[in-house]
């Protein structure tokens, strides 16, 4: 293993799990927000001097499963944390092609997908409330990007399947 890929290596675990703590925090504070918005309506808007009803009768339902579509993307980025934190350490250990590792690459692929799908939701929940008056910034729109990346989890789960199962010939036939 070159120098490069070797500290990555080495820097990938505690990132891993810097990104895991984040991600937990992300997820409590979006938690926190909702829970405060159903408990006490208007919150926090009213306190900045917002009219939610003013600005759209369904903002306030919009933001709420907006934030309930953030905590379902949280726990996906958890997923994901958890499964790559578990290649790396199989790369770690020098043994990365095992068929544990497809079945890893296989759900991180379906949570990348599941997560653009999350992310379509959110566009067109804000598209629903956005008026000529207010309008609603869509971000960067539709990108092919996510959506290759999918593809391309998906291939590479296949490639680490077929590698361990050609290991696993190669062990029989030694």
């Amino acid at each position: 293993m070159n120098t490069t890929a070797s500290r990555a290596l080495t820097a990938a675990r505690p990132v891993i799990a810097g990104l895991t703590v984040l991600n937990i925090l992300y997820g409590l504070f979006i938690a926190a927000l909702l829970v405060a918005s159903v408990v006490r309506p208007g919150w926090p808007w009213a306190v900045l001097g917002f009219d939610m009803e003013l600005a759209h009768p369904a903002l306030a339902v919009a933001l709420q499963w907006i934030a309930v579509l953030g905590l379902a993307g949280a726990a996906l980025v958890h997923v994901v944390l958890r499964k790559l934190r578990a290649i790396v350490d199989t790369v770690r250990d020098g043994d990365p092609f095992i068929a544990g590792n497809a079945r890893r690459l296989t759900a991180i692929a379906w949570c990348v997908l599941a997560g653009q799908l999350l992310r379509l939701a959110i566009m067109l929940i804000a598209a629903a409330v956005s008026t000529q008056a207010q309008p609603v910034d869509m971000g960067d729109g539709f990108s092919f990007t996510p959506w290759l990346a999918v593809l391309l989890l998906f291939v590479l789960a296949g490639v680490f399947g077929q590698g361990a199962r050609m290991r696993a010939d190669l062990e029989g036939t030694v």
